[in-house]
């Protein structure tokens, strides 16, 4: 079966940085799409961002020029550097992958991992 597992999320200080991981396994890697949601309790989930199999990416317009997703097919693992962390970056954030991007180009996470939690003090 599919499992996603997401890694290094913790406590930072506003302006900080972080890196999260999230290892998957029980799919062929390489042809997924993979994406980072987060949600803070009480709001919906939203997309953080997405990388193709070629390598392309896509980010919310929040995290423009702070954060960065980039994968590591050998080791079958996504990341999400989290630079000039906010407060408002706070959140659990999940990673996702799914095979297709819907013809408007949405990414719809089809597999899910368990969320690692990101707080960011003032």
């Amino acid at each position: 079966q599919v499992r996603l597992v997401e890694s290094g999320g913790g406590l930072v200080q506003a302006g900080g940085s972080l890196r999260l991981s999230c290892a998957a396994s029980g799919l062929t890697f390489s042809n997924y799409i993979m994406g980072w949601f987060r949600q803070t309790p009480g709001k919906e989930r939203d997309l953080v961002g997405f990388i193709t199999s070629s390598g392309s990416t896509k980010y919310a317009d929040s995290v423009k020029g702070r954060f960065t997703i980039s994968r590591d097919n050998a080791k079958n693992t996504v990341y999400l550097q989290m630079n000039s962390l906010k407060p408002e970056d706070t959140a659990v954030y999940y990673c996702a992958a799914a095979l297709y991007l819907l013809y408007s180009g949405r990414f719809l996470g089809d597999y899910w991992g368990q969320g690692t939690q990101v707080t960011v003090s003032s």
